[in-house]
């Protein structure tokens, strides 16, 4: 192989510093369809003043050149030099990554529940943007700073007295050169500003857009449950709402003092169901660990109370989707340290988080079924129906599946459940992660079948010599579909599992086996990815232990990969641990893994990360030509032209 000319000495390796990283990659810290996300970044701050008790209002402005601003009445940013870095606070916020007043999370902190996750909020904002100006009153006087492409272009000034105002004031001008799109969806923009009036009872919160004087204010005086009922109506309702709260006193060893959540359940005959939820005021479109919490103590509550009272009949089994499947609720969660998937923030991965809810919901809910047994029983009586419907619909695809004259593979580990939505195919690679699977699995819905090896290439194979290969046969035959092209039209009459889970290592040789399994589905089961069939899993790289300290247990703490290790390992030197109490193993592969660690990190429905496949809006012929590329026989020289183009843009794990 020829040798590159290109010299490699001292001078080749390059230090980003300041905001260069985020500016380099911004993908890795926020969206880049639009500067939705930065805007409301700025909001969150304000909203955590609010959340602090500090801010009654918080106005947004959409000006007519462009730009946002952000004010609130709150208690405005420290202006004074920084104890340590010397500059004002209210600089360094804004140009330094991973500075900011979450950190310290205890009693006594700024802010002790905040959405701020590590620390590079406000400062992305100032480095995606052309401009950044911040007004501050404070202490009785107005201070300005003036940014451009995240440095100062003004330092900090005094403008005048404050006359007793007090809060901040932010204006962006997004640069427009990092994003799909400049326009900031509006909807989206007004959607999140109500969000935080819901959750912050007595808050206004206000979007004036200066182009066409229209302006929309939000002031909910009930919080979550005058805006639950606004959304789904009061006849619709079965029996009265339920709203609690429960938070975390002094005494308990588990969880920090002040943790817990607020909540409103509502259970309607009809029409749609409304489900949100939120963490420290972030909005978690995607759920978590959080929603499950609920879910599980709402369910636990229910069962409990129906077999008590003999309602359940012979043959019927209650599952957490049977009371839910009419169940709209608005969740707001506190918790402390936060883990999210991604920097974005739309799903919490929190596992504590589970159990936190769980715990906090479960007794208030079953005393409250208990103390009207005729709503306890309108409840268990809708949550029995949806039981009988699931369990009549299962058998139905029982009698399909009955008639069939397939033998399935003798190393599927198959489940005992017949209902096609929930039951789970883990397509799992190697023999020993497939046995840690069969063991730590929920039997009674998720499916295992172990692959031996590296999957054949399937791009160029012709659908008639597929079955030739032992492992594409096997799973066929285990999903009940025949391979298919795109103009087909399969019969899913005998699919078996609503969820086909592709589960590899997290290290390179496990996403190759993605990448040749996703070829499979992609060229000889496409309809199964355009229904919504497919995912793939994401098991941990990286276990840190670490451990126990004055009123805080031993944990464990998983990571994806190394951008999540290093953001755990920041939080826990901001929580003053020093970095011998802690121990991080690399996990080699799945069959590492035990049982118990596999359920808890990539199996569990409650705490696993499982992305779903799908096409985007990238064009069919666009995803062939680049299938082809990567995957076709005789396109070496191309792929080798591509990699030298395009090479240095891919992250190796090495």
């Amino acid at each position: 192989m020829a040798k590159s000319s290109s010299t490699y000495n001292e001078s080749s390796i390059r230090v980003l510093k300041g905001l260069e990283p985020v500016r380099q990659r911004p993908g890795m810290y926020t969206r880049t369809e639009n500067p939705l996300h930065i805007i409301q970044e700025v909001i969150d701050n304000s909203a955590d003043e609010a959340l602090a008790g500090y801010a009654k209002r918080i106005e947004v402005v959409e000006h007519t050149d462009g730009s946002f601003s952000v004010q609130d009445d709150g208690r405005g940013i420290p202006v004074g030099p920084h104890p340590e870095e010397k500059s004002p606070v209210v600089e360094i916020v804004y140009t330094r990554l991973h500075a900011g007043g979450k950190f310290q999370k205890d009693a006594s902190s700024a802010y002790a529940f905040s959405g701020g996750l590590h620390g590079v909020g406000v400062s992305v904002t100032n480095a995606l943007s052309l401009r950044l100006v911040v007004t501050v009153w404070r202490d009785g006087q107005e201070w300005e700073i003036e940014f451009s492409s995240g440095e100062v272009k003004t330092p900090l000034k005094k403008l005048g007295s404050a006359a007793g105002r007090s809060g901040t004031r932010v204006q962006v001008w997004p640069d427009p050169k990092y994003f799909d799109e400049a326009q900031v969806p509006r909807q989206e923009l007004a959607r999140s500003l109500k969000a935080r009036a819901v959750l912050l009872p007595g808050v206004t919160t206000q979007l004036l857009v200066e182009k066409s004087a229209q302006s929309n204010s939000w002031l909910y005086a009930g919080g979550l449950e005058s805006y639950l009922l606004e959304s789904i109506g009061e006849a619709s309702l079965l029996v009265p709402m339920w709203s609690h709260e429960g938070y975390v006193g002094a005494d308990d060893e588990t969880f920090a003092q002040g943790e817990g959540a607020q909540w409103v359940v509502a259970f309607t005959q009809e029409g749609s169901v409304l489900r949100e939820s939120f963490v420290n005021l972030i909005p978690t479109p995607a759920g978590g660990t959080h929603e499950a919490g609920l879910r599980d103590g709402l369910f636990s509550a229910v069962k409990a109370f129906a077999e008590q009272q003999g309602l359940v009949p012979k043959g019927v089994k209650l599952l957490p989707e049977d009371v839910f499947s009419r169940c709209s609720f608005v969740l707001s969660a506190k918790v402390l340290d936060p883990q999210f998937q991604g920097q974005i923030k739309e799903r919490l991965t929190s596992r504590d988080a589970l159990r936190l809810v769980a715990n906090q919901a479960r007794g208030p809910f079953e005393i409250w079924l208990n103390r009207d047994l005729d709503i306890g029983r309108r409840i268990a009586d809708l949550a029995i129906r949806a039981a009988q419907s699931r369990q009549k619909a299962a058998s139905k695809v029982e009698k399909r599946k009955g008639s069939g004259v397939a033998v399935l593979p003798g190393k599927l580990t198959d489940c005992e459940s017949t209902d096609l939505a929930r039951n789970e195919l883990f397509l799992v690679e190697g023999d020993s992660a497939g046995g840690s699977a069969k063991m730590g699995r929920d039997k009674n819905f998720q499916a295992i079948l172990p692959l031996r090896g590296k999957v054949l290439n399937t791009w160029e194979a012709e659908k008639d010599r597929l079955f030739a290969n032992a492992e594409v046969h096997d799973i066929a035959v285990a999903l009940g579909v025949d391979p298919h092209g795109e103009q087909d039209s399969p019969d899913f009459s005998s699919l078996r599992y609503g969820k086909v889970c592709i589960l590899s290592d997290a290290d390179v040789d496990g996403s190759h086996i993605q990448v040749l399994l996703l070829t499979l589905f992609f060229r000889h089961f496409p309809k199964l990815i355009e229904a919504g069939h497919v995912y793939v899993a994401q098991p941990p790289l990286f276990r840190v232990d670490v451990e126990a300290r004055s009123k805080r247990p031993a944990r464990k703490i998983y990571a994806l990969d190394d951008g999540e290790l290093t953001h755990i390992l920041d939080k826990l030197r901001q929580e003053g641990l020093r970095e011998t109490a802690w121990a991080i193993s690399r996990f080699k592969g799945l069959g590492e893994m035990s049982a118990e660690q596999l359920w808890e990190t990539t199996l569990n429905p409650d705490t696993r990360r499982l992305l779903p496949v799908q096409l985007g809006e990238v064009s069919r012929a666009d995803t062939k030509l680049r299938f082809n590329l990567l995957m076709g026989r005789g396109e070496s020289s191309a792929r080798r032209s591509w990699l030298e183009e395009k090479g240095h843009q891919v992250e190796a794990d090495i």
